[in-house]
Parts: structure tokens; sequence; C-alpha cells
């Protein structure tokens, strides 16, 4: 029985790479020193973020949320999003987003889409509503298996139950608790070998057509 899916954000409900890098490409600017250490595991995710904060600050030093929502504010839904989340919700599957992307960004896809759990990254502000410099990891960008788990845990849905659906290398931990993983748009051969369906077409609609072959509670 399916009874959980939980998607990725970024490349997957919508149609950006990322939406951390949608601010950086706002302000003409990039944080590819960051992402470089990052990925040799000189840094963490913290810093990841405070790196990124640091690319903004150089051209908005003044920045607060209400200005990270005005950017994000077009980013634009995968096409057939919204028809998969709402015809997984008719067959009584609980949806999730699991995104190491920004919350802002995530919390309003949610709110739009109807997704019951949002779990995304995001940065902390100062009692003057300004960047503080510090994030908030919610969601590990190399842990997405460990915050699967405990959302499963939390709502007693065990992985045989569970489809995910993801982009890149750091969605396999997601399809390794997951009773079917889904490539949507795979970025890389690591994401192919692990998932269990590969969906190539930009509309999350044929992903649908793969999770119908799957009874829901």
């Amino acid at each position: 029985m399916l009874r959980l899916v939980a998607f990725d954000m970024d490349g997957t409900l919508v149609d950006v790479p990322s939406s951390w890098r949608v601010v950086h490409d706002h302000f003409g600017d990039h944080n590819d020193e960051g992402l470089r250490r990052f990925l040799a595991n000189e840094i963490d995710d913290h810093e990841f973020i405070r790196l990124d904060i640091r690319v903004w600050w150089k051209h908005a030093p003044a920045l607060t949320l209400r200005d990270l929502e005005r950017i994000l504010a077009d980013v634009p839904l995968m096409p057939g999003a919204a028809a998969l989340v709402h015809g997984l919700h008719a067959r009584g599957v609980r949806t999730a987003i699991v995104s190491g992307g920004l919350d802002l960004l995530a919390d309003r896809i949610g709110r739009e889409l109807g997704i019951d759990t949002v779990l995304a990254n995001g940065v902390r502000t100062g009692p003057d509503g300004r960047l503080s410099g510090e994030g908030i990891v919610r969601v590990p960008i190399h842990g997405k298996e460990g915050v699967l788990a405990a959302l499963q845990e939390k709502l007693a849905i065990a992985p045989r139950e569970t489809a995910s659906v993801g982009n890149s290398e750091i969605d396999v931990g997601l399809f390794r608790r997951s009773r079917v993983g889904i490539a949507f748009r795979p970025e890389d051969d690591s994401v192919r070998r692990a998932a269990s369906a590969i969906v190539t077409e930009p509309d999350l609609g044929h992903v649908g057509e793969v999770l119908a072959r799957f009874p829901a509670d």
C-alpha cells in the first residue's frame, strides 16, 4: 500500500535547479567557492549557508525575509505538480517536501499544493527582521535519509509504504527509505542507478503514471 510520497523541491516540484541559486542569480553573483568547499567536506551545512548569506550581503547588507520572498515569488511550479499532488491526496496518500532548499519557497509551494509536511532549510533574522548571517538546517544536504526516517516514524508509515521523487545524488537517501524511488529528470548517473523508475520528461504527470501502479491505503 502507498501511504506517503516524499518530494525533493528544487528541480522536482519547482522548475529551477536551486532556490539558493535563484537568490545568487538575482544579485548576479555566485557561491562557487562555498560549493567547492562543501563538496570537499571542508565545511558543513551551517557554514555553507553562512557563505551564501555573505554573498547576498555584498549587494544588500540590510536584506530581510520579505526581500527574499519577493526574489523567490516568481519561481514556477514544475508542470504537472498540482495535478500529481491533488491526485495523491484524492487517493488518501500523504505528501511531504524534504528539501535542502529555502523554506520560504518550500512553504509557499506547500501552501499552493496542499502538501501535508514541509521540511526545508532557512535563514535566521535579528530583531529588526534583517538576516543575522546564520542558517537553519532542518534537512542536511547529505542527510535526507535520516530526515525521511524520522518522518516515517512520526507518521507510523513504513518504507515499504513510501515512494520518493528526486533529481540528484542527494536524493538517493530518500530512495533508500522508499519502496519506489523515482528519478525525475535525473542530473547524474548515481540517481539513475539508485532509482526504481526514471522519468525524463519535464512533466510530473508522468510520475503520477508510475505511482498509479501502486495501490493506496
